[in-house]
């Protein structure tokens, strides 16, 4: 997924997913909290399982062809109450902010997953041990030991993706319909600032007033992505002398 170009993805979500989004709209709205919930529910029930259901990797088996049906009917379902809803909304344009959206999800899940996962796997394998030989559940022990642990590297995973998602240019530009007056909202075109350095820098006259616009644009892009990744590195560094003391003190 890492090695997709974005422009692959953002043709796939502009051509493919925005007229699909566009017919199963209120799936695509309610699938993020049911698959939630689904993930949830199997965590509950997983324990009474039989013994033999419960090997390693054979959950996974069992967990994959649930979640395609939950999400075969949620997208499903809704069409059948709900038909053609997009025609009733205001402001609805078949490439939005929505479909953006989902296809910067799906370019930056690569990234977050990595260096979330390799946060996790650097606490201590002791800790978690000792958690659960001092009698806590195995949630317990993510929520109150493996998690704040590798909440630094999470967060940092986080707004690195963040940051991504700032700059992006070439999926934002086909996945919102290159819009550049918009009407806001979710479901409404629009432009963001580094498709349109992308755009309009090749028409823009050197040294007019257009050409200094754009970049003064770039600058306020600069600004932006300094600010938030000086706030993000305080925060990370605070969750880890958090997380250190507390080590400490146990």
């Amino acid at each position: 997924m890492g090695a997709l170009p974005s422009v692959v993805i953002g043709l796939i979500a502009g051509v493919w997913l925005a007229p699909h989004i566009s017919t199963a709209l209120v799936g695509v709205l309610l699938l993020p909290p049911v698959l939630a919930a689904t993930l949830l529910l199997c965590g509950v029930l997983s324990p009474r399982l039989p013994a033999s259901w419960r090997r390693p990797g054979f959950e996974v088996i069992l967990l994959l062809p649930l979640l395609l049906v939950v999400t075969l009917l949620t997208l499903w379902l809704p069409t059948l109450f709900w038909p053609e809803i997009c025609e009733r909304l205001a402001h609805y344009e078949q490439r939005n902010l929505l479909v953006a959206a989902l296809a910067m999800g799906f370019a930056l899940v690569p990234l977050i997953f990595t260096l979330s996962e390799d946060a996790l796997f650097s606490v201590p394998g002791a800790l978690g041990q000792g958690s659960l030989a001092l009698g806590a559940t195995p949630w317990q022990t993510l929520t109150r030991v493996v998690l704040p642990g590798a909440s630094a590297g999470i967060f940092a995973a986080l707004m690195i993706g963040f940051g991504r998602a700032v700059g992006e240019t070439m999926i934002v530009l086909m996945a919102t319909g290159n819009t550049p007056v918009s009407e806001g909202g979710l479901f409404a075109g629009l432009r963001a600032l580094s498709a349109n350095i992308a755009i309009e820098m090749p028409e823009a006259a050197a040294g007019s007033a257009h050409y200094r616009i754009l970049f003064l644009s770039a600058l306020l892009l600069l600004i932006f992505t300094l600010v938030i990744n000086t706030i993000a590195e305080l925060i990370r560094q605070r969750l880890r002398q958090r997380y250190s003391q507390h080590e400490g003190h146990g």
